[in-house]
Parts: structure tokens; sequence; C-alpha cells
């Protein structure tokens, strides 16, 4: 198994599971998240990086799909700056499971929670007039109560193309001046977001527009400019200023079709994919020639096929789109996926794999890495034409996800809880998980209900 990282080689995932003292698996379909792996990306970033740009890795949608919590744990113990989300409580589910790092609000929030992100020491973003002028005034009459004032943490996002935020303008500069002439309230950044990180024209445009824009101002000091995310780092066509907001390339996938700067090819080249999707069969039976599979059916046997049932499907963020399209890989050999994929369930036709028949034992890969061969995220995205974004994002909260560092499984979440048990020497003084379960020496960080 030379092209698994040997954190994730060897042994059942129930062995490894019960060796590390956390609960079992509720399923046999489940995502395997590799923080070692998360951990390198981020290290090979910061090394390409311009000396003190700070790194304020992405973490909305639940870290695309990988799990916020684990995923902004390692962050923060590897060093990152700060972290991106999109909504306030994706930022107070990470101030709840105990992430002390900034976070940032990307997106403007209902004035009704602007209070409590003053209190959780969040940045939240300035991006439409109307809004604004709710969250000021929440905020002045937050500041007149002596009792409850908490400086709010403003970024305001900068119109510069893409048509989705911000302002530009004479807009800008009313709204940069209600923030300033408002009590309790600081401009700690000015951000936009390029259209077209690819597009050397386009892009170059946008900066230009950014920087005009915000020097208009006055920009003061200690406030920090960002424009580059994963596309425009790896395009090179966005200067990294001060802070970047690194998503896609820190979960080890570079955009498709995206042209890498040359000197930042490195870069490129040393990211690893952080998911992998396994499961294993539920059913695996012989069906004869001209024996339909699955709804419709879609797919009729040609000849006598053993057919293994995996139970995964559109329930779990593998698309429908997909039926009859897509590949597993089982003993390191590429199978197709056959019939029409349902809410919990996809068929594999595994008659040509060779040696024993396949049965309920056998792993499958759907998504990563398996004996040198390799399903990654751009492949299955160009299959249900979409992008990578979509593919780990839409990975459903059922899927159980467990996590690897060092020498194993660190943790394990499910529908019902998170457990983990954090190797001190990568959390430095963070004590591992105690159990409150009667089976585990691990224990639920927080109940996910």
């Amino acid at each position: 198994m030379s092209a698994i990282p040997a954190t994730l080689a060897g042994g059942t995932i129930e062995a490894k599971l019960a060796a590390a003292g956390l609960p079992a698996l509720p399923r046999t379909a489940w995502l395997e998240i590799d923080l070692d792996r998360l951990t390198a990306n981020f290290g090979h970033l910061r090394s390409a990086l311009p000396a003190g740009v700070r790194i304020e890795p992405v973490v909305k949608a639940d870290a695309y799909g990988h799990g916020a919590v684990a995923v902004s744990r390692t962050l923060e113990a590897a060093g990152a700056d700060g972290l991106c989300v999109a909504t306030l409580d994706e930022a107070l589910a990470l101030r709840a499971a105990g992430i002390r790092l900034p976070i940032s609000v990307l997106f403007p929030i209902p004035p009704e929670g602007v209070v409590e992100a003053a209190r959780r020491g969040l940045t939240i973003t300035a991006g439409d007039a109307t809004l604004l002028e709710r969250t000021l005034a929440v905020a002045h009459r937050s500041w007149a109560d002596r009792s409850r004032r908490r400086v709010l943490r403003l970024s305001v996002e900068v119109e510069t193309g893409l048509g989705r935020g911000g302002f530009a303008g004479a807009d800008l500069a009313r709204a940069v001046e209600a923030i300033r002439a408002t009590p309790g309230v600081r401009i700690v950044g000015f951000w936009s977001h390029l259209s077209a990180p690819d597009d050397v024209i386009l892009a170059g445009a946008q900066c230009r527009r950014f920087e005009r824009l915000v020097a208009g101002v006055g920009r003061r000091v200690g406030v920090a400019r960002h424009l580059a995310a994963s596309g425009a780092i790896l395009a090179g066509t966005a200067p990294a200023l001060e802070v970047v907001r690194p998503g896609l390339i820190l979960y080890g996938i570079v955009p498709d079709g995206l042209p890498v700067e040359p000197r930042l090819a490195p870069l490129a080249a040393g990211l690893r994919p952080v998911m992998r999707l396994l499961a294993r069969p539920v059913r695996v039976v012989d069906l004869p020639a001209g024996h339909g599979v699955g709804y419709g059916p879609s797919f009729v046997t040609a000849r006598p096929s053993r057919i293994a049932t995996l139970p995964i499907g559109y329930g779990d963020g593998w698309a429908r789109g997909l039926s009859n399209q897509a590949t597993a890989l089982v003993r390191g050999r590429r199978v197709p996926l056959v019939g029409t994929v349902a809410m919990d369930a996809i068929m594999a036709d595994v008659t040509d794999v060779p040696g024993p028949p396949v049965g309920v034992d056998d792993e499958f890969v759907l998504l990563g890495e398996q004996d040198g061969e390799r399903i990654d995220a751009v492949e299955l995205a160009r299959g249900r034409t979409t992008i990578s974004w979509e593919v780990v994002t839409t990975m459903a909260r059922r899927l159980p996800r467990v996590y690897y560092a060092g020498a194993g499984p660190i943790g394990i979440r499910t529908l019902i809880d998170e457990w983990y048990r954090w190797p001190e020497s990568s959390f430095g003084t963070v004590t591992s998980a105690v159990s409150r379960s009667t089976r585990s020496s691990a224990r639920p960080i927080h109940r996910s209900g």
C-alpha cells in the first residue's frame, strides 16, 4: 500500500479505532482525514509566502467538508494567524469548541448577532449599506451600556468587480466614515475577492481597483488588507499584502485548470489531499446475465456478474449525476460503479477483480489513494460537471469522519458526537480528552445536537 500514508495503512478501521480508545463506526462508509497532511500543506504554503504575511485559512462549510473543529484545531497548532468562515454560527461553533484564534466572518451577519460577535471577539464584515446602518445602531446601543461594552471588529468588503458584495467609490467612503464615527467599533481590515483568479487581466484590474479604493479612504496603521485566496496564491495574480485566505489548497487540492506561476510550482506539487472516502460492502452477490441493478434499471448485466453494494449515496454527497459514470478502487484496481445512485447505496461490478472473490471485508476507496491508484476530487468533479470545491464540501454530515495524526486515529466525528485524543506533542499543553463514555477513554468535546 505504498501510495497510502503510513498513518492510514495496516489493519481494519475497527481495529485502529479500538487501539486508539475511540468509539466504533456506526456504518461501513466513512471519511478519513489526514491531519498530518493538512499540517504539511500549511507548512508548504508558509514557506512559499513572504515573511510577515498572515495566513488566515478558510474553514467555512465545515472546513470544506473535512470537519471544522478538527481542522481548525490542527491549523491553530500549525501556526495559523486566524481563520475565516462564512456565517456567524460557524464562528460561534468554533469558539464553543475552544478555538482561540482570531475569526473573521466573511458575509454580513444579522444585526441581532452583533453583540454576541463582539463578546466573542469575532471580526464581522461590512458589505451592504442598509445592514451596516443596522449593525452600527446595535453596536452604538450596546456601547452605551458600560456593563456590556465590547469593541466590535469590522472588516470592510470592497467591491472591485465580483458583483457580489462590498462598497465602492462614494459608498465606500460613506461606510468608512460611519464606522469611524461610531464609538466602540473599529475597522481592522479591508478585503475583496477575485472573480477570475486565473485571468491575469481581470485579476490585475481588480487588484488595482482595490488598492486605489482603499488608499482613497485613508487606510490606517494596523489595518490589514487581504485579496488573495487559493487561486490567486498559486496563479500569482494578486499580491499577498498583509493577509492571505487559503482554502482549497490547504486541503491538498489544486483548482482544475489553474495556471500555476512557475515559481510556485513546487508548492502546488507538494500539496497532498487530506480526505479519503471509503466503504465496505453491505452485500456482495453473483447475478446472472440480464439482471437489472438499481433503479430503472439503468444498468443490466451483460454476463454473470458479481455486484457489491456500498452503503453510500446521494444522501451522503455522492451525486446522482455519477450514475454509471464513476469508478471505485478495490485491491488497488479500478472497478465500475453501475446502476443509478440511490440515496443510500451505490453498486460496484467486481466481476473482474483477480484473486479470491470480493466480499464484505474488502475496503473500497471512492476518493483518494489505494495501492498506487488514485481517484481525486478533480476527476469526480469532471464526472459530475462541477468543481472540486463542491465534491468535498457536499460530503454529508452523516458520513463519519475519522481523523489521523502521527501513528493512527486521534478522533472520530459521527452524528452523535465528536471524540478526540489530541497528541500532546502536536498541541502543546492541550490535554488529551478523557472518557465520559462507558466504553472509551476518549470523550466527546461537545454535543453535536
